[in-house]
């Protein structure tokens, strides 16, 4: 699958009523978007012109001859090996033991691969030297998110970043109402609808402060906020008791987002890190 249709199946939900149908039709039809002109798609797929030139515009291209180009590129660079699927969709159809596991294992894979498909490498290096640059590192996240959220805070409390996260939802507005534009917010939400995390936004908003959204590929009130996106994508069965393949993802990026903020002042990270390792280490024995 190339990253196009990644990134059409991601924001499907957040597309108009004809952009849906374009989606459709592309996703299905993919080769006729080289063969045919604009107004034989615009007839074939039932909605008008300007519709495929919206939907081009939607997914993150200047219209539908840059569309064209950019997907004529991926599919000439992307190899013909169909990816294993999921045996199942939903956990309720599984037939055995062995089936959740291969289940968990592709979708885990599909959501690292997916992400890393994804992320833009400007938008990494945007947000690991915002980080880099704060006084201080507000982390946000509530439910699956809070467990992201903390594992982040972890790991630059290693390199002696200041940081702060609190599951309890009223610290974190404590947090938030502090915060100054010389300190950056990182707000994870998968959704990018979460209620909280979209109070808090609100808050970074009205104090100046720099916002990094950890959240879904695709539109959505967080996405549209943020100074930057981390895009993420994970496939999800329906019936589940909690976030399975989106933590991975998003776990992912918070790893690559770490890993980027090292990179970028490895020098005096390393000595950071290697104390921190020091110190621990007695503990690990």
């Amino acid at each position: 699958m190339t990253n196009i249709e990644l990134r059409v199946r991601n924001m499907y939900d957040s597309l108009s009523n004809s952009g849906k149908k374009v989606a459709d039709y592309f996703l299905t039809h993919i080769d006729d978007v080289f063969n045919l002109a604009i107004a034989d798609l615009a007839k074939k797929s039932g909605v008008s012109k300007a519709a495929w030139v919206r939907f081009s515009k939607a997914i993150g291209f200047e219209g539908l001859k840059d569309l064209k180009k950019s997907l004529f590129v991926e599919l000439h660079k992307t190899t013909d090996a169909v990816p294993p699927t999921a045996p199942f969709s939903d956990v309720g159809d599984a037939e055995s033991i062995e089936d959740l596991i291969e289940t968990e294992k592709l979708n885990n894979v599909s959501a690292i691969e997916n992400t890393a498909a994804l992320l833009d490498p400007k938008a990494v290096e945007a947000a690991a030297q915002k980080v880099l640059c704060a006084k201080t590192v507000r982390i946000f996240g509530v439910g699956a998110s809070a467990i992201v959220a903390a594992d982040l805070q972890s790991k630059l409390l290693r390199i002696n970043k200041n940081s702060f996260f609190n599951p309890d939802h009223h610290v974190q507005l404590v947090y938030a109402a502090n915060m100054t534009p010389r300190d950056v917010a990182i707000l994870i939400s998968m959704s990018g609808n979460t209620s909280e995390v979209l109070e808090i936004m609100k808050i970074a908003k009205e104090c100046g402060t720099p916002t990094i959204a950890l959240t879904h590929f695709g539109k959505s009130p967080l996405s549209q906020n943020a100074d930057v996106v981390f895009s993420v994508s994970a496939p999800e069965i329906p019936l589940r008791s909690g976030a399975m393949s989106s933590r991975i993802a998003q776990l992912m990026a918070v790893d690559i987002l770490f890993s980027a903020v090292a990179f970028m002042d490895y020098d005096r990270i390393a000595v950071n890190l290697e104390k921190s390792l020091s110190t621990t280490m007695p503990h690990h024995q």
